[in-house]
């Protein structure tokens, strides 16, 4: 039986070992006189495992966007704050064992901690399931902010269409102003407004600030054009 930690990561480990190793914090070994494993390697494992899955699924999704394009969205996929919502969401920093003075200095929701921990984690999937098995959770992952990525306006042609459209109408520049936020830290969503002369010419919402930007950019234009100007 899958144990509950398992279950939420939806993977059941065929050598559980692999996940207790990736869930065990430096801080155990040192506290031991560096007896026992702890979670490094795998961490330096599977951040190349994340790096690799990610390259790969960015250039089958995307197969008109140039190399800076595919760089910046991969950084922002696998950034602290996004590594670190991940881990939340799947309960790693309750899971983590670590060595009694991390657990005193609140090592359980330490950012450094549970990125280590997610990406540790990967590393064992890999090693356990092999590049199919690591491939198939990381895609299962990142899946919604990648569709949410396709699905939005290109950021640079929206936004600096409206610039263009407004400077050749004499109207000021636009500016961008978030006006909410919703959603659990791992599904994050981020509504955006644009404005001109201080009115509000479009809204858009997305995953990240500037997907939202970008679909309120898109709106505003099309407003526009529809109005006139």
């Amino acid at each position: 039986m899958p144990s509950p930690l398992e279950e939420r990561l939806g993977y059941a480990f065929q050598n559980p070992a692999l996940l207790t190793l990736a869930l065990t914090h430096p801080s155990c070994r040192h506290e031991s006189g560096g007896a026992g494993g702890d979670n490094q390697r795998l961490e330096f494992l599977g951040d190349a495992v994340l790096q690799m899955v990610l390259t790969e699924a960015l250039y089958r999704r995307f197969p008109r966007w140039d190399e800076g394009r595919m760089t910046r969205l991969r950084a922002r996929l696998v950034n602290r704050s996004a590594l670190e919502a991940l881990a939340v969401h799947y309960g790693l920093g309750e899971a983590l064992i670590l060595g009694k003075g991390e657990e005193m200095n609140q090592g359980r929701s330490r950012g450094s901690n549970l990125c280590d921990a997610f990406e540790a984690v990967l590393g064992a999937i890999f090693l356990d399931g092999g590049h199919d098995a690591a491939t198939a959770w990381v895609r299962a992952c990142f899946e919604r902010v990648i569709e949410s990525e396709a699905a939005a306006p290109d950021e640079f042609n929206a936004k600096g269409n409206l610039q263009e459209w407004l400077q050749g109408r004499g109207h000021s520049t636009p500016t961008y102003q978030l006006v909410g936020e919703s959603g659990p830290d791992h599904d994050k969503r981020y509504e955006v407004a644009v404005l001109s002369s201080g009115q509000e010419i479009g809204r858009g919402s997305g995953p990240s600030k500037k997907t939202a930007e970008s679909q309120a950019a898109a709106q505003a234009l099309e407003n526009l054009k529809n109005s006139g100007g």
